[in-house]
């Protein structure tokens, strides 16, 4: 509901598609947003989706939410996130970076696959799902993804901020290879003055303030490689890896790819089972 989704949602506003969902946690700041855009752009049919990726209970309820009044989605947008805030517990009790940027985001993806397949079966259809992740994942452990919710406990804010981050293009690539009809990305937006800083430490928030002005970009700067990965010419989207600004295909710096397809399909099949558990996460075949 603000920076870089509210962008992203004006600009595909202005090229009238039949409906936008715009989720937030917090309804009056959801409802100001959409309020926003529809200043900015009258015709828009954008409406407010609650959505708390803390939450099992509220994701599968947004998601019901979605199927029960559109019968087709051809663009999901996985742009909510936190950052290198200190060590605390979601709902469901998982260190709360990677509960929200992976374990939410993995699940909310899982309960729309059924709208999101039958839509690419449409003839004429370019089915998209785009993830935000971010340079940061360079900061993961060495290990990769840290399977022992003690042993990532031990680790700092920035390392568990990368590991969550991580968790976003590994994540990414097995859905293009478990669901080729749909064109899967993973981006970074770049280093952009967003409320994300408002999380982390003071000096760096104070740094930020007096120099960020000179290095980071404008929030509509920002938007554009989320916005061309959601509506460029599929010829020149390559379904299952990660771009930097804008539209640059980069395999990610720390760790090859033949490693991350291997750790990949390990952590699906490890979110799968965590959610399943806990009574989320219905079966949808690969195809």
């Amino acid at each position: 509901n603000t920076g870089l989704g509210k962008e992203a949602v004006l600009q595909l506003a202005k090229h009238r598609p039949l409906q936008i969902f715009l989720a937030a946690r917090t309804k009056s700041k959801g409802e100001a947003a959409v309020a926003d855009v529809k200043k900015a752009v009258p015709s828009a049919s954008v409406t407010y989706l609650r959505l708390d990726l803390c939450s099992f209970e509220s994701i599968s309820a947004a998601a019901q939410e979605v199927k029960s009044h559109s019968s087709r989605l051809d663009v999901l947008m996985n742009n909510a996130g936190i950052m290198a805030t200190p060590f605390a517990e979601s709902q469901e009790g998982y260190e709360t970076q990677f509960g929200t940027n992976h374990m939410g985001h993995f699940l909310l993806t899982k309960e729309l696959l059924p709208i999101l397949l039958s839509t690419a079966k449409e003839e004429g259809s370019d089915v998209r799902i785009v993830n935000l992740t971010s340079e940061g994942h360079n900061l993961a452990p060495s290990q990769g993804i840290v399977f022992d919710a003690a042993k990532l406990k031990t680790y700092g804010p920035w390392a568990r901020y990368g590991h969550s981050k991580l968790a976003n293009i590994l994540f990414t690539k097995e859905l293009a290879r478990r669901y080729p009809s749909i064109t899967s990305i993973a981006v970074h937006p770049g280093l952009i003055h967003t409320e994300l800083y408002d999380e982390v430490g003071i000096l760096l928030r104070l740094g930020m303030k007096i120099v960020g002005p000179l290095f980071m970009a404008t929030v509509p700067t920002g938007g554009l490689n989320q916005l061309w990965a959601a509506v460029g010419k599929k010829s020149e989207v390559a379904s299952g890896n990660y771009y930097t600004p804008v539209g640059n295909l980069s395999g990610g710096n720390r760790f090859k790819l033949a490693h991350m397809s291997v750790l990949a399909r390990e952590l699906w099949d490890w979110t799968e089972k965590e959610l399943t558990g806990k009574g989320y996460c219905n079966s949808v075949p690969d195809g």
